[in-house]
C-alpha cells in the first residue's frame, strides 16, 4: 500500500492506495463520490473526468498514486450551498443533460476548457469535448451549453 496526501474539493485527504489502483476505485469506491462515472476504463469515453491541477483528466487511467500532492476537483465538487454551479445550470437549461450519465464528465471537461479560453467558438468547443461520449444528445446541446456559460463568464 501507498500512502498518498491530496486535496479533493478543497478538502484535504490522506488515503492508502494498491500500486494498481485507479483515481477512478479511489473516488468512487474507497471516497464514495460516485458523481465521476465508470463507464469504458479505458480511457474513451470520458465519463470518469476530473479536473486535476487545473487539468482534465480522465480518471480510469489515472494511476491513484500519481495524484500525490495534487489538487482534484470532482462534480461534487462544483455546487456551492446547494445550488448547481453555472455551468450546470446552463447544461440543464439547453437540454444537455438526458439520461445525465455522461454529463459529469462533459461539464468537468469544459469547465477545464473555459478556464483556459473563456471566449471560444463552436468548433473550438467541439474540439475540447471530443474526447467525451454522448449516446442521447447528439451533442448540439451540450455545445449550445457550454457556449451560453461562456458568454455569461463574457458579459
Amino acid at each position: 500500500m501507498i500512502t498518498i496526501h491530496l486535496t479533493i474539493n478543497g478538502k484535504p485527504v490522506t488515503a492508502e492506495v494498491k500500486p494498481e489502483q485507479t483515481l477512478l476505485s479511489l473516488l468512487r469506491g474507497d471516497l464514495e463520490l460516485t458523481g465521476t462515472k465508470e463507464a469504458c476504463s479505458i480511457g474513451e469515453c470520458g465519463a470518469c473526468t476530473v479536473i486535476i491541477n487545473g487539468k482534465a483528466v480522465k480518471s480510469c487511467i489515472t494511476p491513484a498514486a500519481q495524484c500525490d500532492g495534487k489538487e482534484i476537483i470532482t462534480i461534487e465538487g462544483l455546487a456551492e450551498n446547494n445550488e448547481l454551479h453555472p455551468l450546470q445550470k446552463c447544461f440543464v437549461e439547453a437540454n444537455a443533460v438526458q439520461c445525465g450519465f455522461c454529463t459529469p464528465g462533459f461539464v468537468m471537461c469544459a469547465l477545464a476548457f473555459l478556464q483556459e479560453n473563456p471566449n471560444p467558438t463552436r468548433d473550438e468547443i467541439r474540439h475540447a469535448i471530443s474526447g467525451n461520449l454522448c449516446r442521447c444528445t447528439g451533442y448540439e446541446y451540450i455545445i449550445d451549453a457550454i457556449e451560453n456559460y461562456a458568454k455569461q463568464l463574457n458579459a
